[in-house]
């Protein structure tokens, strides 16, 4: 008996099962999450932002851009070299404006 012929089955077929699964999966992880969350008042130190004196993730992102630079720097020629030192001047004018602010004084 040819099964094929009644069920055409491609390579494709199992995608929208995946789908299912995982968004079946999905959905039953965060119903969990919620099920089993604690319903009582936060505190007010879980609600306030942290604070260690200087906003540290935005300096991060920034500086993240210098290492495929540095990795890349025979490969990219001038154009690349004057457009990181465009780059690197401008972190250096937000790094000189932040000082003078008074945003790096930690006591």
């Amino acid at each position: 008996m040819n099964f094929e012929a009644f069920l055409p089955i491609s390579e494709f077929t199992p995608l929208p099962l995946y789908l299912v699964i995982s968004l079946l999966l999905s959905l039953i992880l965060i119903g969990a999450s919620f099920a089993f969350a604690s319903k009582g008042p936060a505190s007010p130190e879980k609600l306030s932002a942290y604070e260690c004196g200087s906003h540290l993730l935005g300096d991060v992102r920034s500086l993240t851009f210098l290492f495929p630079w540095a990795v890349s720097l025979n490969k990219i020629g001038w154009f690349g070299f004057r457009s990181m030192m465009v780059f690197v001047r401008i972190l250096t004018i937000g790094f000189l404006h932040e000082w003078k602010k008074g945003a790096l004084d930690w006591e």
